[in-house]
């Protein structure tokens, strides 16, 4: 794999020459025209499409408005009701509510479905489509029937790619699904297309998941794509079939990039025929030449199996280094969490090692990633005629689909995995993000999903429990469950890979999907359950802010799960009071007890009180600012939290890891840089200030009081640098951040407190 320093030229889609003096003159010498750097960065199929889409007229500054909306059972719900705060009559572009991750109902009484009374009731009411539990997980869906050569999708969900379909897709945070139900835009800058140049064919036993992770491996740590949009091109594009494609496409998410597409063919054509709907097909190619902001070759051909190592998707090896340095990289991985873990629990990965092999306890095929139909015939061919054995090794296969399920139930696919030992699950998201099979203490889960962070497997820090994942290819899974749980690479099993064809049955969605098509019924009423609250009234900026430090986290990377956890509290996003008592419950268990007690404090100000009652260390802060701001009051004055973050917001786009903040009283994130665009949009949307502060020049602690004076108009003046006062016993000490680009519509929400409060009528 090589990542080229600067930009590229794609010249006929076949060649590439590197961004040089003497580039132009070589590109004329193969096509005898002279073509400038700026016309060339115009013939990628990332700008044609967003072209297309956007309405500012500007493609510096693009406003986009995309085709199709689809979100799941932990996010709509939080969504329409934003939406309805704003006077939402009806969906003006379709809308898909599915059902695949608090489907099993298992927890919180009645919470679960009431979710999904209230999603079914809103697509009648807003004219939406429903997707029952157990149907198909919500990206799948999309590709089955959303997708569309040439389209935009926006989902709230990360992993929200389908650019293997020609469909460039985003993945955000609830308010920008709100922006697009309110017929407004979605704001960013035209972002850098980062060209990936495949050759070569994958070989047996090599699955998309072992492409992505060597992808995600060389480009995270160096932010290469980060928001930028990954275009897929060169001749190795048609040497994977699209469900491959797909394979890897979607965990392009985890490279931090904004978006992803790829170059379509016949293939495509005939995946669109299977699904009844080739009439979405289009040939999509870039130009003749093209201008690329970066470039990674990548030889499919020597690409190994690999394993993404406990916690992230970037912690890689191949299955073969892995092997033969065993005890010298998990000693490494348990080093590192004893720092991710601050010491609160021991990570034991050695004592997994018996006769000098790695023994895992389970297996898991699951999800957008690995719940397609190749991944699992794959898998089912390799563990034909075997066992699973049993000991502790388990292994959990999860068809993304209910027509994929029932193509692996005719051709055989499920009773081949189901006499080995293995169980055979409906759809469901559950194992990426920690409500599905959760394994036993201290056991190592292997897994073709789309996340390794912590928690995701289920266990829980604070209570001692600990348990890890790694992400490995559908097949190496396989293998390793042919061999009773002692890891192997399905490139040392000899597999006869039959590669049935697919049939779509589209009468399973027929059946039991709710579509309005389009057509709202006002008279139609919303079903709440008493877990359905209403987001609380959120204060407009004030002229200056005093603001206490109450987490202070120096992690590499803070992850959204981290912020607010996944896993069983998921059932609580449809209750902002009730999800906010779990911010950073995994991270740092003071957090919200701090929150609360500046909150108290702002309430008591609001309310005309007397803040110090609320918060007695409060006042001597106050007496400390006052003597160089004398004028400031309870009046012009408000009072919140902030947590300082080295870089915050990697992976998840809930939008609730800036939410719960703001509900327990936060003003501000300040950080070093911002992990993902999503997390730092979440932010925004909810009237939060996205502070950014140079590396190593952190003049305050956890604890500390920070006073910004005329805050209010810094950003209303889109000031370049924010003046702010660290307050400590030897009095106020100046400091200086930014708050990054901020379009003037972002300005304005902050300024008005959130989101809500800009389009309220």
């Amino acid at each position: 794999m090589k990542l080229y320093k600067g930009g590229a030229y794609l010249v006929n889609g076949s060649q590439l020459v590197e961004e040089a003096p003497e580039a132009a003159d070589v590109i004329k010498s193969m096509t005898g025209e002279t073509v400038t750097k700026e016309e060339a960065a115009k013939n990628t199929i990332a700008y044609g499409i967003l072209k297309e889409h956007n309405t500012s007229g500007n493609m510096e500054k693009l406003k986009i408005k995309f085709d199709k909306l689809t979100s799941h059972d932990i996010t709509f719900v939080g969504i329409i009701q934003t939406a309805r705060a704003s006077g939402l009559e009806k969906f003006p572009i379709p809308y898909v509510l599915t059902n695949c991750h608090n489907s099993l109902c298992a927890v919180g009484g009645t919470i679960n479905e009431d979710d999904h009374m209230f999603g079914l009731s809103c697509a009648k009411k807003y004219g939406g489509m429903y997707v029952p539990p157990h149907q198909a997980v919500i990206h799948q869906f999309a590709r089955e029937m959303l997708s569309g050569c040439g389209r935009m999708i926006l989902g709230s969900d990360s992993h929200t790619r389908y650019g293997a379909l020609g469909t460039m897709a985003m993945g955000e945070g609830g308010p920008e699904l709100v922006k697009q139900l309110l017929e407004q835009t979605y704001d960013i800058q035209m972002p850098g297309v980062v060209g990936i140049y495949l050759t070569g064919t994958p070989a047996k036993g090599v699955g998309p998941q072992d492409i992505a992770l060597a992808i995600i491996g060389e480009v995270f740590a160096n932010g290469y794509v980060k928001n930028k949009v990954m275009e897929f091109v060169g001749p190795g594009v048609s040497n994977l079939s699209v469900d491959y494609r797909i394979g890897v496409d979607v965990m392009t998410t985890e490279t931090t990039c904004l978006s992803s597409i790829w170059r379509t063919d016949d293939k495509v054509r005939e995946f669109y025929d299977i699904h009844g709907r080739v009439e979405e097909y289009a040939e999509l190619n870039p130009g003749k030449v093209a201008y690329y902001d970066g470039m990674i070759e990548i030889d499919l051909s020597e690409i190994k199996p690999m394993i993404a190592m406990p916690f992230h998707p970037s912690n890689t090896y191949t299955i073969e280094e892995l092997n033969a340095n065993l005890l010298d990289i998990l000693d490494d991985c348990e080093k590192k969490a004893q720092v991710s873990f601050d010491g609160k629990v021991d990570l034991n990965l050695k004592s997994k090692v018996r006769n000098g092999r790695l023994y895992v306890d389970q297996g898991i095929i699951a999800g957008c990633a690995g719940g397609g139909f190749e991944n699992i015939c794959d898998a089912a061919d390799i563990l034909d005629g075997a066992s699973i054995g049993p000991d502790e090794f388990t292994l959990s296969v999860y068809p993304a689909s209910t027509p994929v399920y029932m193509e692996l139930v005719r051709n055989g696919a499920v009773a081949k995995l189901m006499q080995t030992g293995a169980i055979v699950k409906t759809a469901f998201c559950g194992p990426c993000f920690g409500a599905g099979d959760t394994p036993a203490n201290h056991a190592f889960s292997i897994r073709h999903s789309t996340r390794n962070f912590p928690n995701r497997e289920g266990s829980k820090i604070q209570s001692g429990q600990i348990s890890s994942v790694a992400l490995m290819d559908a097949r190496s899974i396989a293998a390793t469950a042919a061999n009773k749980g002692y890891l192997t690479a399905a490139t040392d099993i000899d597999a006869n890979y039959t590669k049935p064809k697919y049939f779509f049955d589209k009468t399973i969605y027929e059946n039991r999907v709710f579509d309005s098509k389009g057509v709202a019924d006002p008279s139609a009423e919303i079903h709440f359950g008493p877990n359905i609250k209403d987001w609380p009234k959120m204060s407009a900026l004030t002229e200056n802010l005093i603001l206490k430090v109450v987490s202070e986290i120096h992690d590499p990377v803070t992850t959204t799960d981290e912020l607010i956890p996944s896993g069983e509290t998921s059932s609580y996003r449809s209750n902002p009071l009730g999800l906010a008592e779990f911010t950073l419950s995994r991270k740092d268990p003071e957090y919200v007890g701090r929150a609360k007690e500046v909150q108290r404090a702002e309430y008591a100000r609001i309310e005309g009180g007397q803040p110090y009652e609320a918060l007695p260390e409060l006042e001597g802060a106050v007496r400390a600012i006052k003597t160089k701001f004398a004028d400031i009051n309870e009046a012009n004055t408000g009072i919140g939290s902030t947590i300082f973050a080295v870089k915050p917001g990697d992976g998840s786009a809930r939008e609730q890891a800036a939410s719960c903040q703001k509900v327990l009283g936060g003003w501000a994130n300040i950080a070093n840089e911002y992990a993902t665009k999503r997390y730092r949009s979440n932010l925004i949307n909810w009237g939060m200030l996205p502070f950014l502060i140079e590396e190593g020049k952190l003049p305050f602690a956890n604890g500390d009081y920070l006073f910004l004076p005329d805050i209010r108009k810094a950003v209303e003046e889109k000031a370049e640098t924010i003046t702010a006062y660290a307050v400590g016993d030897g009095g106020l000490k100046e400091f200086t951040m930014t708050l990054g680009d901020l379009t003037d519509e972002e300005r304005e929400i902050i300024l008005k407190g959130c989101l809500i409060n800009y389009n309220r009528k």
